[in-house]
């Protein structure tokens, strides 16, 4: 049996980092994560998380957590259970609501307080899977010749957490510990030892099952459930459509490399097969995700969020 819960659903995600009374621990989470960037954070506001676009034909955003800290800084704090086709553009979109709420009317000078999107993904990019130990991506808007920062207004930050594997005996840092918790909360027992400072004390008071009344761990186990399920549909339909994309895209490249010349069109026949089956790997894996969602009763709006699939996609299956 867990003895605490486990912060990647949404139950758990939202008690520890979204309520009113434990916002102290999204506050040194995020002071410990961006670190002088924003100075010391030392208040947060919780705002509305779902934004509706002015003009009637704009797309509904709803984030997971969405604040600002005393200088009206914003953060849009999220936590990604399972991969997403156009993730990265669904990040970027979101971000754009934090920036266009800041307009003001009448005469404005078109300053703009920062605007910070932090995502915490229980996987791994697929399209750039680079240094297998890198597990955190900072991203800003920089000059490409320069390499100068062109503006400190806007910046996105995606944590890999299957790639941080410290024990708790290597753990440097006070981030380090924030990021063992995360990842480790719900398969531990007790607190450990490096983990006794008063903040981390009460991440495991809070996480504890114990402590809810029936209707709280009741929710909390539904919530689990959609957890376990919506990870386990996703992920194999990823993998299985990556395989056959890759098994497809190999045979067509061998193919065509013996075609334009046994050496040299081995060699580019092999290339060019590894990119078709990545790319129809990755389609077949959303069109198999969408297939798994409509058959279970999800609702269309949310099957074309979690895919990048359009409606008239998902009504053909």
């Amino acid at each position: 049996m867990e003895r605490y819960i486990n912060p990647f659903t949404d139950f758990g995600f939202k008690k520890l980092f979204g309520e009113e009374a434990n916002k102290d621990l999204l506050i040194d989470f995020l002071n410990q994560l961006l670190g002088a960037e924003t100075g010391i954070i030392t208040d947060l506001t919780y705002l509305r998380n779902e934004h509706i676009g002015a003009a009637q034909e704009d797309r509904k955003a709803i984030f997971d957590l969405y604040c600002q800290n005393q200088k009206g800084e914003r953060f849009i704090v999220e936590l990604q259970k399972a991969r997403q086709k156009y993730f990265k553009d669904r990040s970027l979109y979101y971000s754009t609501f934090a920036i266009q709420e800041q307009a003001q009317t009448g005469e404005w000078s078109f300053k703009l307080q920062r605007v910070y999107t932090v995502a915490i993904m229980d996987f791994v990019f697929d399209d750039a899977p680079g240094n297998p130990t890198k597990f955190i991506h900072d991203i800003g808007l920089f000059d490409a010749q320069t390499h100068e920062r062109f503006t400190d207004k806007i910046r996105y930050i995606y944590l890999e957490m299957p790639k941080f594997n410290k024990g708790e005996d290597e753990l440097d840092s006070q981030f380090d510990k924030w990021l063992f918790v995360l990842k480790n909360l719900a398969a531990l027992q007790d607190v450990p030892v490096r983990l006794q400072e008063r903040i981390f004390r009460k991440v495991f008071e809070v996480a504890e099952l114990a402590r809810y009344n029936p209707n709280d761990r009741q929710s909390y186990h539904e919530s689990l459930k959609y957890y376990r399920d919506i990870k386990n549909v996703i992920d194999t339909a990823w993998e299985e459509g990556l395989e056959k994309g890759m098994e497809e895209g190999l045979a067509k490249g061998m193919e065509k490399g013996m075609e334009e010349g046994l050496a040299k069109g081995m060699e580019k026949g092999m290339e060019k097969g590894m990119e078709k089956g990545i790319e129809k790997g990755s389609e077949a894996a959303s069109l198999a995700i969408a297939q798994r969602m409509k058959a279970s009763g999800m609702p269309t709006v949310d099957i074309a969020r979690l895919t990048g699939l359009t409606p008239n996609q998902i009504d053909a299956l």
